[in-house]
């Protein structure tokens, strides 16, 4: 190969390659505008991931396209992130309407959740934006202030209704000793009329202040030692005028040397409801028996009659406020249908339960339930 050939051959070679690098030069100038043109993808601030990971409430952080980038662990708990999505449809609404104004919003929401959905969860929601293009969440379970709110009014409402009954039937009398002041046997009659109301009356409105103080069925923060035995003597005692009045024996057995935790005073209560129960209910000539049993970490404390017993319809009902299985007998024994329920509140105060076998005819057996107290606590 002559000089000329080799030097026409390298100056092709260097035109191809001089080429190549322009195009390549200008493939990666289109390359950068397009990665210049591309928003990058909105990244989570460090600052807001800290404070959702200790947030009490449910939180999510919503990007552009609707996906949630962040959600705290209760939000997961609840059910509103399912995989990378908001998984209820409201809430994402409100997201929606946040992103297209930039305007916070705030709203009440139902949610359905458990099995089948039949279960209503509430939830106030309130939607703001992060940021220029993320959306911040944040929902607050309101479902125990609802329901609170809601036992309070129906408790209101009864109460009302409760105290209609003896107040008016006061008033009845009262206008009636007036008209029968000539007839002495009338005036007896209807002032023993009186009395019964007015008794029912006081026993009434000292249970409601007694459900009233216990209803918000916080732990005891102080419990003692409480000897079951002696706690159980106490509550017959409370009782042992009816008893006697309707020839009822009253009866304590079942193990010794047993005690629980609790407060004194309460557990006379609730365990005095139970056995006023059992006597009123019971025929003339019967026995109530109060007796204890450990069970594990706790006392069983069981109250057996031998009265009328309860349909087995009801009993899921019993210890509901104001109920009755017979309101035309709970009038003549004088019940409120007040006491299984603070029978009930004073057993989950102190980490407890009650709980009740009947059967009609045959009699009742309630079992309150109540932690035991360990030799060491019962030696302070």
């Amino acid at each position: 190969m002559d000089s000329s050939t080799a030097a026409l051959l390298g100056g092709a070679v260097g035109a191809v390659l001089g080429a190549a690098t322009i195009l390549a030069f200008r493939i990666s100038e289109r390359d950068q505008g397009r990665t210049s043109l591309t928003p990058p993808e909105p990244v989570v601030p460090p600052g807001v991931a800290a404070v959702l990971s200790v947030l009490r409430s449910s939180a999510l952080v919503v990007g552009p396209d609707d996906s949630v980038l962040k959600a705290s662990a209760p939000a997961h708990a609840m059910g509103l992130v399912r995989g990378s999505d908001v998984g209820v449809v409201e809430l994402l609404d409100l997201v929606r309407q946040v992103r297209r104004d930039g305007q916070i919003r705030e709203s009440d929401l139902a949610l359905r959740h458990g099995r089948g959905r039949t279960r209503t969860r509430h939830v106030a929601a309130r939607v703001a934006p992060l940021g220029s293009r993320l959306i911040l969440v944040l929902v607050e379970d309101r479902t125990r202030e609802r329901r609170v709110e809601a036992i309070r009014r129906d408790f209101v409402a009864n109460v009302s209704h409760e105290l209609k009954t003896p107040v008016g039937a006061l008033t009845l009398l009262s206008e009636a000793v007036e008209e029968a002041a000539e007839d002495p046997e009338a005036v007896h009659r209807f002032s023993q009329r009186m009395r019964t109301e007015s008794e029912r009356l006081t026993r009434l409105v000292q249970q409601i202040i007694e459900l009233s103080r216990l209803q918000g069925d916080d732990q005891l923060e102080d419990a003692d030692p409480v000897g079951v035995q002696a706690l159980a003597e106490r509550a017959m005692d409370r009782v042992k005028v009816d008893a006697t009045d309707k020839d009822v024996e009253l009866r304590f057995g079942g193990e010794g040397g047993l005690a629980v935790l609790g407060n004194d005073e309460e557990l006379v209560v609730a365990l005095g409801n139970l056995i006023e129960n059992a006597v009123a209910y019971s025929p003339e000539g019967t026995r109530v028996t109060v007796s204890a049993r450990a069970r594990d970490d706790a006392v069983d404390i069981v109250v057996t009659d031998q009265g009328v017993g309860i349909p087995s319809a009801e009993l899921d009902r019993i210890f509901e406020r104001f109920y009755r299985v017979d309101p035309s007998r709970a009038r003549s024994t004088g019940g409120t249908g007040l006491g299984l329920s603070i029978v009930k509140h004073v057993a989950a105060t102190h980490g407890g339960e009650v709980s009740v076998w009947s059967v009609e005819g045959e009699g009742s057996a309630f079992t309150l339930s109540l932690p035991a107290a360990t030799t060491h606590q019962e030696a302070l």
